[in-house]
C-alpha cells in the first residue's frame, strides 16, 4: 500500500534493513526487523478500526457486513500484536493518518528501532 511504501522507504533511507510480511510470525508483520526483534504494522484506519476521523467513517451501504468486518479485523490485529509480545517481539502500529507528519515521522522511527 502507499502508507506501507512510505515507512519501508524511510526505514531504509535511515539504514534500517528489514524484511517484509514474514507469514511465520502472528499478523504477518509489515515489516519485520529480525535481529532487533521488533516489528511495524502500518494499518489504514478505516481498515482496522482507528479512532480518527477517517477510521471512525462507517459505509451507509451494507454497513452491518462493514461494522463486522472491521470489528474481526480489530480482534485480529489485538490478537497478533498479543502473541507476538508474548513471543518476546516489540510491536510498533503506524496509522495512515500519522504518516502526514512527516517531519515527526524520522524520529519516531528511530526511536523505536534504536
Amino acid at each position: 500500500t502507499g502508507p506501507e511504501m512510505t515507512v519501508r522507504r524511510l526505514a531504509h533511507a535511515l539504514g534500517y534493513r528489514f524484511r517484509l510480511h514474514r507469514k511465520d510470525l502472528p499478523g504477518s508483520p509489515d515489516l519485520v526487523f529480525p535481529g532487533r526483534r521488533k516489528v511495524i504494522f502500518v494499518h489504514g484506519c478505516f481498515w482496522h478500526g482507528h479512532d480518527c476521523p477517517r477510521g471512525s467513517r462507517r459505509p451507509k451501504q451494507n454497513a452491518e457486513y462493514w461494522r463486522a468486518k472491521i470489528a474481526r479485523n480489530v480482534a485480529r490485529d489485538q490478537e497478533a500484536v498479543a502473541a507476538l509480545e508474548n513471543e518476546g517481539w516489540r510491536v510498533m502500529t503506524l496509522w495512515e493518518c500519522e504518516l502526514k507528519d512527516v517531519e515527526a515521522l524520522p524520529d519516531r522511527l528511530q526511536a523505536f528501532l534504536g
